[in-house]
């Protein structure tokens, strides 16, 4: 985040030039002499962002949970440094984060409870995060995170899960960064994906980004694949009725758009506003998901998706 470096500089000239005039009346003046006052630099160990996004359609790895009416998603996150330093390790952070989903639709509310109504229905998902930032030769990031994802109104069964994502800044080898990054996501409790079990998330990608010129407007590109193993996706056989396990998940690609507001004071943080679009081709294990097949009520099997968003967020 960026931090304010303050200095004042008090010149008391005019202090200065009074004093013969002072003494030749005969009155006592006290000798008085320019001071620089430094403060000296600040750095916050705690650093954070929140903000909000609305969405065309809910999608989590390439898995479509809605999309109908108005999903409004907001998010909020921390990052504790612990140690930076120029050796082999260079950064270690905490990161706590959290992340909604709120559907007008009400979307599978008490769906879990079997009551088929809520107290919270627009409240379709909460999510929690921990996790550990480790930066080492320079330009690898290990990121191990425990995921929790409730529902407060009762649409699923709380999962837990344990992500393992590296990622690695090429500014150093080809002159900017296409931030790839790989994870793997372990199922520990209840589903993230479409399978019959607990099974085995991977995702690879890159997310170049490019700023245009002085507009204050960066440009994104991310494109994303997922796949899974030990049915983490899976289909529905039509012949068997049996979900049957799927490696392919999905892949993206799209472009984003950032605009730093910069009429908004310093003090206040970093406010920026995002548009993007994405495409989405899903594969046999993610196509039927929510579809009336597979007791869904959201959507077409389809494996064509396009996704659009908008936003505001605040860095600090």
């Amino acid at each position: 985040m960026t931090k304010h470096n303050i200095a004042r500089l008090g010149i008391l000239s005019t202090a200065i030039l009074a004093t013969p005039v002072l003494a030749l009346a005969g009155t006592a003046a006290p000798a008085k002499e320019s001071k620089v006052l430094k403060e000296a630099i600040k750095e916050s160990c705690i650093t954070g962002d929140l903000g909000v996004n609305v969405v065309s359609q809910y999608v989590s790895r390439g898995v479509i949970f809605e999309n109908q009416a108005a999903i409004v998603q907001p998010f909020a996150d921390l990052y504790f440094k612990l140690y930076e330093g120029s050796g082999f390790v260079n950064k270690v952070s905490v990161n706590l984060g959290i992340w909604n989903s709120f559907h007008s639709r009400k979307t599978d509310a008490g769906l879990v409870n079997g009551a088929g109504t809520s107290s919270t229905r627009s409240w379709y998902e909460f999510d929690l995060t921990a996790g550990l930032a480790v930066t080492f030769a320079k330009n690898f990031t290990f990121t191990p995170s425990y995921y929790a994802f409730l529902s407060p109104n009762d649409g699923f069964s709380t999962f837990q899960g344990l992500n393992l994502a590296l990622g690695y800044d090429t500014t150093d080898l080809i002159g900017f960064n296409l931030a790839p990054k790989v994870q793997v996501l372990f199922e520990l409790e209840n589903k993230a994906g479409t399978g019959s079990d607990e099974g085995i998330y991977y995702e690879v990608g890159i997310a170049p980004s490019f700023p245009i010129g002085s507009t204050g407007v960066t440009v994104g590109i991310p494109i994303t694949a997922g796949f899974g193993s030990d049915n983490f996706y899976g289909s529905l056989n039509s012949k068997t009725g049996a979900i049957d396990d799927e490696s392919f998940g999905f892949i993206t690609g799209g472009v984003t758009l950032s605009y730093a507001l910069s009429f908004v004071p310093e003090c206040y943080g970093t406010w920026t506003a995002t548009a993007g679009y994405a495409y989405y081709y899903l594969g046999e294990g993610t196509s039927d998901f929510n579809t009336a097949a597979r007791g869904g009520a959201v959507r077409e099997d389809k494996h064509s998706e396009h996704i659009f968003s908008g936003g505001l967020m605040v860095a600090f």
